[in-house]
């Protein structure tokens, strides 16, 4: 069975075609500035040399288009006809509270995802869109949403209820949603069969950190809190998002520097975080590391502001689970910044994390970073989103058949 995972963002084009077999990838691309000039296709068929084109790529249609073709090319493909693709795997971003789950995209559903945009309204269309031209130039071929949201959808009330009037929730669905569940679901199942015990019996905090970051607490198999809430700013600081933040400074701002909705809205969006923070150094966790080892001050405060949310959050999670068994990086930031794992986990030895410094010289790579006798296992593991897509759309499509 081959499954082939699309991620639609406003101006780009993420895929993959996997072989389910063996959960091998036959391709993957990208196709960057659709709708805009100069666009490029990055092509990178399993065994062949990567193929890196620029033509443009005025809409999602033609993108889809041509991500078929390089598909099928004589020279570059991996299939000879689109009929071999038994199922088409999409991520998005926002389904409210209507899916706990990966659901196969029917014109009911579609209906339920636009009746979200307002939730996702940067992130929900694009995906949408991506999917209307695959379900138009890929008729009869299944097609799959898997939702960032519906890992949380088990989170339990008391924890995903806001301290607001209570009819704001009946009336808008305000509540906290969480995000990059793919993500969670994925590093903590694998956390699972690295350290060879059920998932259902471990207590897991996930640190999926990136320009996007969020930390989730994961007991006995099921998201119970996550740190992005309503929307994707809250949490720890990311590369350009505020993180959490009391409520009063937004109208405070905005009467001091006499502010509108969108202009405070590209504050906390925008040029706050990472960004911020190091008074404009940059919003890459790389720059503001390299700034801080020669001794600049601003990288070093907006390094500290960064893993002190970290340990705060894993802190309050090990304390709403009753304990944790291990905690997982994962993510760019996760995965390679062996300086940031350990700067989180200095002190938290109280909890049982006792990290190795020769094991945590990793990059990229899954591994067990805590000593041999560390109560609570330290671990990166590189995330799949991808995969995980591919499977939830491989069993569903199986269902069908």
């Amino acid at each position: 069975m081959k499954i082939l995972v699309v991620n639609s963002g406003s101006s780009s084009i993420k895929y993959q075609l996997f072989d389910m077999t063996d959960d091998s990838v036959l391709a993957k691309g990208l196709m960057e500035r659709i709708g805009i000039p100069n666009s490029i296709i990055n092509h990178y068929p399993s065994g062949k040399e990567p193929v890196i084109t620029c033509q443009d790529i005025p809409n999602h249609r033609v993108g889809i288009r041509l991500l078929m073709d390089a598909l099928l090319h004589p020279e570059y493909g991996v299939i000879k006809d689109m009929s071999e693709i038994s199922a088409v795997g999409h991520r998005v971003v926002h389904a409210g509270e209507k899916f706990s789950g990966s659901v196969l995209l029917t014109d009911k559903v579609m209906d339920a995802l636009r009746e979200c945009i307002e939730l996702a309204p940067l992130h929900n269309p694009p995906n949408i869109l991506g999917i209307e031209v695959c379900k138009e130039l890929m008729p009869g071929i299944p097609q799959v949403g898997v939702f960032d949201t519906a890992f949380h959808q088990t989170i339990p009330e008391h924890a995903y209820l806001y301290g607001i009037p209570y009819k704001f929730y009946k009336k808008y669905k305000v509540r906290r949603y969480g995000f990059h569940g793919t993500s969670h679901k994925y590093v903590a199942q694998r956390a699972a069969e690295i350290l060879k015990r059920p998932l259902e019996e471990l207590k897991i905090i996930t640190c999926h950190l990136g320009n996007g970051s969020s930390i989730t607490a994961v007991k006995n198999g099921v998201s119970i809190d996550t740190s992005l809430g309503f929307g994707t700013v809250a949490g720890i600081v990311m590369g350009t998002r505020c993180g959490d933040l009391d409520p009063a400074i937004i109208p405070f701002l905005m009467d001091k520097e006499k502010l509108g909705v969108e202009e405070i809205n590209k504050i906390i969006y925008k040029e706050s975080g990472l960004f911020g923070l190091s008074e404009g150094i940059s919003s890459d966790k790389r720059d503001l590391r390299k700034m801080a080892n020669q001794g600049d001050e601003r990288a070093k405060r907006t390094i500290s502001v960064f893993t002190y949310g970290i340990k705060k959050y894993i802190g309050a999670y090990a304390a709403a689970m009753g304990g944790v068994d291990a905690i997982v990086f994962t993510a760019g930031i996760g995965e390679n910044s062996m300086e940031t794992r350990a700067e989180t986990c200095a002190g938290l030895e109280f909890l049982g994390v006792k990290i190795n410094p020769k094991k945590n010289k990793v990059s990229g790579q899954k591994a067990i970073i805590s000593n041999d006798n560390s109560e609570v296992k330290v671990m990166v593991i590189p995330t799949n989103e991808e995969l995980m897509i591919a499977r939830d759309t491989a069993e569903i499509s199986a269902k069908l058949q």
